[in-house]
């Protein structure tokens, strides 16, 4: 099977300062519904692993959590794409939760989930903690610009090995080339 770990905010939708905390709030990032109907087309998997803090503080409930997330099923498969499961972790940042990232529990519940390996899963993200948790879970860590991608890039942490792209569309079309 092959599976691949997207992170929310900045990857697949803007992200925002303040959370995204409506399904109004919600806007996916140009190019990013249909990526994911790519790489569908291709027979990966698509699963979304996200930090979404503002439960555990009270910014919004897991109901308008649940209809945001809906959204997000009805805009990618609009495009003709589906995302399989959506992993997040509802605990504030100074949890000590084992599935807040950069922690890997969310990611290694996944591949518990899938019965996967992670050695050769990319986890696309946009921030530090996104490939902090996907070299500590054994997985491929992928960067992209948008949202945080740009300031993280420079960060002097940044994982080794770490593949950078302008977008998550950018970064299916050289998965794509590659699979040819």
């Amino acid at each position: 099977m092959k599976l691949i770990i997207l992170d929310r905010d900045g990857v697949i939708n803007y992200d925002s300062d303040q959370f995204i905390k409506s399904p109004q709030e919600w806007r996916p990032i140009e190019g990013s519904m249909e990526a994911i109907a790519l790489l569908n087309q291709w027979g990966w998997r698509v699963v979304v692993a996200s930090n979404q803090s503002g439960v555990g503080r009270g910014l919004f409930d897991m109901d308008t959590l649940a209809a945001i997330h809906d959204k997000m099923h009805r805009t990618v498969a609009q495009a003709g794409g589906r995302i399989d499961a959506i992993f997040f972790c509802p605990h504030a940042a100074d949890s000590r939760c084992a599935c807040r990232k950069p922690k890997p529990g969310m990611l290694l519940e996944i591949a518990e989930r899938f019965s996967v390996d992670l050695a050769d899963v990319p986890v696309v993200g946009d921030s530090l903690r996104d490939l902090q948790a996907a070299v500590s879970a054994g997985a491929q860590p992928v960067l992209v610009r948008t949202g945080k991608g740009v300031k993280t890039e420079s960060d002097p942490d940044l994982p080794p090995g770490t593949r950078t792209f302008d977008n998550l569309a950018a970064f299916v079309r050289a998965l794509t080339v590659t699979a040819d």
